[in-house]
């Protein structure tokens, strides 16, 4: 019974289940691009220069980290390919261990994992916006609910209008980061030794330091919940993850290499927030506010992502149940897990208004 149970399972197609394969190549390497680059390569490099001794290790460090990281997402690729239906991780635990592990997994993902960190991601967001246009910070609170509301409300009505919303956010992120890097460029050779070692410091191991910096490389999961919707799966998703995850190595390299030129190795490891000082170096006012508004719309497209991916998860649940009945449902027109996505932004909501 067990093997016809699993036979049913890998048998049942997205069609099955609702969902329409309208990701294209493109919107799902963004995806990918999307759910890593949130608000740790702007704030996370500074920890890092403090556990290494020099530019050259620093930068060895992050590249390191990435292609560990891009190991992997490789394996997500394989995970991807072999079970190509909404779901991620749940999926491949369920079809693993069974279907207790899959219903923690998911409860967790619902209580802490996705909830928790999208509201801790909309502070920050709420935070620089703040900044960027002058509001006073009793505005960050509900800025950032309402934030949340904003991106919760556009992937209700179709999978077309929220892949849209999420390339121009992943664009906008690339922007700034581009912009950063650019500011960074101008000032090398003007400014510190990139590669200089700091006799200040020793490095701390690879351990000690790769910490902060895969924790900026973590979210290349997120595309694995969306995989019922990606076109030619079995293509798109290795594909997709592989350049999207390379981008990210070079965008992240290229960071660190403009932090080092305009702060040095001892600057960048002194420094709470290298983006908005070397802006603050490059252009005054107006570069800080800049570089604000750029963290905040990369903080935003990360609440984005994982509200959307983290609905697809408690979809399947329901629909497999493991979880309320009502929340497997999909829309009947947009064909998007309309309840699942408001049930995982209202408690994220919860968790943002508690403060804890």
């Amino acid at each position: 019974m067990l093997a016809r149970l699993s036979a049913r399972a890998d048998a049942m197609t997205d069609h099955d289940r609702g969902y329409l394969r309208r990701l294209r190549p493109l919107d799902a390497a963004l995806v990918v691009v999307g759910g890593i680059i949130g608000g740790g390569i702007f704030l996370n490099p500074g920890i890092a220069a403090q556990r290494t001794g020099s530019g050259l290790a620093l930068l060895a460090m992050w590249v390191g980290a990435g292609l560990l990281t891009l190991a992997g997402a490789l394996c997500y690729a394989e995970l991807g390919a072999r079970r190509p239906q909404a779901g991620g991780t749940y999926v491949y635990l369920r079809e693993a261990f069974g279907p207790l592990a899959g219903f923690l997994f998911g409860w967790t993902m619902l209580l802490v994992i996705y909830s928790g960190s999208t509201a801790a991601v909309a502070t920050i967001f709420a935070s620089y916006a703040c900044a960027a246009f002058g509001l006073p910070a009793a505005m960050a609170l509900p800025l950032a609910a309402g934030a949340l509301a904003f991106v919760a409300s556009t992937n209700l009505f179709g999978l077309r209008l929220g892949a849209r919303v999420q390339n121009l956010f992943a664009l906008l992120k690339l922007l700034a980061v581009a912009a950063l890097v650019a500011c960074g460029l101008l000032l090398a050779g003007r400014g510190q030794p990139v590669l200089a070692a700091d006799p200040a410091r020793a490095d701390a191991g690879f351990m000690g330091a790769a910490l902060p910096v895969l924790f900026a490389y973590s979210g290349f999961t997120y595309l694995n919940n969306l995989a019922g919707e990606v076109d030619d799966p079995q293509r798109t998703l290795p594909r997709a993850l592989l350049l999207g995850m390379l981008a990210v190595i070079a965008a992240y390299a290229l960071v660190n290499v403009a932090y080092l030129a305009v702060l040095g190795h001892a600057g960048l490891a002194a420094s709470s927030a290298p983006a908005a000082e070397v802006m603050q170096r490059v252009a005054g006012p107006a570069g800080a506010r800049i570089i604000a508004l750029g963290i905040a719309v990369s903080a935003l497209g990360f609440c984005n992502i994982t509200l959307v991916a983290g609905a697809r998860v408690l979809q399947v649940m329901g629909a497999d149940g493991l979880f309320f009945r009502a929340v497997g449902r999909l829309h009947p027109r947009h064909r998007t897990p309309n309840l699942a996505l408001l049930l995982l932004a209202g408690w994220t909501v919860v968790l943002l208004l508690s403060g804890s």
